[in-house]
C-alpha cells in the first residue's frame, strides 16, 4: 500500500502589499493572537505542525514572506529586511492586531525586532529562535552569493538545485525527509524560481540590522530565546549575543538540534510556546 506523506499546506487568503500579493491563513478561532514568522530560504510550511498545536488554545496567524512559499516572487521586488519588517507591520494592521504574540526564526528575527524597534508595531511577546538578529551575520555561502549574485543567477538548472538542496540540507541536524526537503526545494526550481532565489539572497544585508542594534535593550515585553545547540547556520553565539543586549530575556538551549527547530525539535518548540510569557513588569 502506499502512503503519501505529502502534508498539504494551503494559504487561502490574500494579502496586497503593491508590490505583489502575500500569502496568508488563521487557524484556531478563540484565544490570544500569535504570529509565526519563517526565515529564508523556507516558508510558512515550517510551521505545518506547530500553527496546529498552537491552534488548539490560540488564534494563530501564518504567512508567507513576499518573494518566498506560495507568496508573488517577481523582478523588482525589494525584500530587503527593511521594507519587509514595514510590510509585517502592515499586515499586522491589516489583520486588526494591536498586540499578538510574536514568534519568529531565522531573518524572520530581523523582521519582527526591526518592525517593533523601528516601525512601532507591538507585541504581547516575542520568541525568537535560531534567528538573524544583528552583529556579523553575513558569513559563509551566504556571503558568496551576496558577491557574486550574477555567477550563481547563471547557474545549470542541476547545479542550483544541488546547491539549494544542500543548504536546506545543512539546517538540520537530525534530516529532513525526502519529501519535506521537496516542499522546501518546490519554490526555488526552474528558471523563475532560480532568479527568485538569489534575488532574496542578494537584498539581505547587515546595514538593514545595525540600525536598531543599540535598541535592542529598550524592548519592554518580555523576550524568549531558544537555540539549538547544533545551529551550523547561526551557531549559539548569536544566541548568546542576543541575550547579551535584550536585559530581561531569558535564553534555553535545545539539545540535538540544528538551526530549524520546527523540523528538528517540533514538539519541545511547541511545549515551550504553549508555556506562555508572563505578562511585563510594569
Amino acid at each position: 500500500m502506499h502512503h503519501n506523506h505529502t502534508v498539504r499546506w494551503e494559504l487561502p487568503e490574500a494579502y496586497e502589499t503593491g508590490d505583489g500579493v502575500v500569502r496568508w491563513a488563521r487557524l484556531g478561532t478563540g484565544g490570544s493572537p500569535v504570529v509565526l514568522v519563517h526565515g529564508t530560504p523556507y516558508s510558512s510550511f515550517l510551521w505545518r505542525d506547530v500553527a496546529p498545536a498552537l491552534a488548539r488554545t490560540r488564534t494563530v496567524y501564518v504567512f508567507d514572506h513576499l518573494g518566498y512559499g506560495q507568496s508573488d516572487k517577481h523582478e523588482g521586488q525589494d525584500l530587503t529586511l527593511t521594507t519587509q519588517a514595514h510590510r509585517f507591520a502592515r499586515l499586522l494592521d491589516h489583520w486588526g492586531l494591536d498586540e499578538p504574540s510574536v514568534v519568529a526564526g531565522d531573518i524572520g528575527g530581523a523582521v519582527v525586532l526591526r518592525a517593533y524597534l523601528l516601525e512601532s508595531a507591538r507585541y504581547r511577546d516575542l520568541t525568537i529562535f535560531d534567528a538573524v538578529s544583528g552583529g556579523s551575520w553575513e558569513r559563509g555561502l551566504f556571503r558568496l552569493i551576496r558577491e557574486n549574485p550574477e555567477v550563481f543567477a547563471a547557474l545549470p538548472g542541476y547545479a542550483h538545485e544541488a546547491l539549494v538542496a544542500s543548504h536546506l540540507r545543512n539546517a538540520s541536524h537530525r534530516g529532513l525527509r525526502p519529501d519535506v526537503l521537496e516542499a522546501y526545494l518546490a519554490p526555488w526550481r526552474g528558471p523563475e524560481g532560480q532568479a527568485a532565489y538569489y534575488r532574496q539572497y542578494r537584498q539581505l544585508a547587515e546595514a538593514d540590522t545595525r540600525p536598531y542594534e543599540d535598541l535592542l535593550g529598550t524592548i519592554t515585553v518580555p523576550v524568549r530565546l531558544l537555540w539549538g545547540r547544533h545551529d551550523r547556520i547561526l551557531p549559539p553565539e548569536y544566541g548568546t549575543w542576543l541575550h547579551d543586549r535584550i536585559p530581561h530575556s531569558t535564553l534555553h538551549w535545545i539539545d540535538d538540534a540544528g538551526h530549524l527547530l520546527q523540523e528538528d525539535a517540533p514538539a519541545r518548540l511547541i511545549a515551550h510556546l504553549l508555556d506562555e510569557l508572563p505578562p511585563a513588569a510594569s
